[in-house]
């Protein structure tokens, strides 16, 4: 299948100079595709410049930060326009391990979308402070008890999507950001009666740059979920 991985961009020069090639190296049929919010540190010109030499290698420029949701509908846009089957979308950072790519191509035979999932087997989490672990626990108990969604790891971002799930979706409509854009996709490709699976994987903590996270991230997902929930019951999701 024709695949593509979606990775937005702020700032990640030094983390693209070794993800792109690592990914095309375990897998030289994939195309990556960033999607830069005006990196002033020359990211956007990097991957310009690699994109000249690699035609797998993919660019859409945005004059400034946008937020992570708008550059993953953006992403989707692009995969949906351009004849891809599937639609991978990791973190720039090497939190999420490109080695587990293989795995979610394998699940999706047999599923939809594919999550990976950081408490599926426990918890699977390596250098986050205590604090930012039990937040993202929580909130992940917080969604399945809000919106009945059966999956472990809703708010995760390491995930795979068939063309078909994001078709079925409403893209026009996909205004959130951070959190509560993984609670919005998984809810919407769920209760429009797609397969939903999780894998394993562990995720490490950043090792260069600075986290995207802040409160109003954390607040919009609160309240999200029951968004999602009354749209739900009232027939206006998608």
């Amino acid at each position: 299948m024709k695949t593509l991985v979606i990775i937005p961009t702020y700032n990640e020069l030094d983390n693209v100079r070794k993800l792109i090639p690592d990914i095309l190296e375990r897998h030289p049929d994939f195309n990556v595709l960033i999607v830069d919010d005006g990196s002033p540190d020359g990211t956007g010109s990097y991957v310009k410049d690699l994109s000249l030499k690699d035609e797998r290698v993919k660019l859409l420029e945005r004059e400034k930060k946008l937020g992570l949701g708008t550059a993953y509908v953006a992403g989707f846009r692009y995969m949906l326009s351009n004849g891809y089957d599937l639609a991978l979308q990791m973190d720039a950072d090497y939190s999420h391990d490109p080695g587990e790519l293989k795995n979610f191509i394998n699940a999706a035979q047999n599923y939809d979308l594919i999550i990976g999932s950081r408490y599926i087997t426990g918890v699977n989490v390596v250098n986050w402070p205590l604090r930012r672990l039990l937040l993202s626990y929580f909130a992940n108990i917080y969604s399945r008890i809000i919106t009945g969604i059966p999956v472990k790891d809703c708010t995760g971002g390491f995930k795979c999507f068939r063309r078909a799930v994001l078709e079925s979706i409403n893209l026009d409509k996909i205004k959130s950001n951070g959190y509560s854009f993984q609670i919005e996709m998984n809810y919407k490709a769920w209760k429009n009666g797609f397969r939903i699976g999780e894998i394993p994987i562990i995720f490490v903590d950043r090792i260069m740059g600075h986290s995207k996270m802040s409160k109003s991230i954390v607040y919009e997902a609160v309240f999200m979920v029951w968004k999602l929930r009354i749209r739900s019951i009232f027939g206006k999701l998608n």
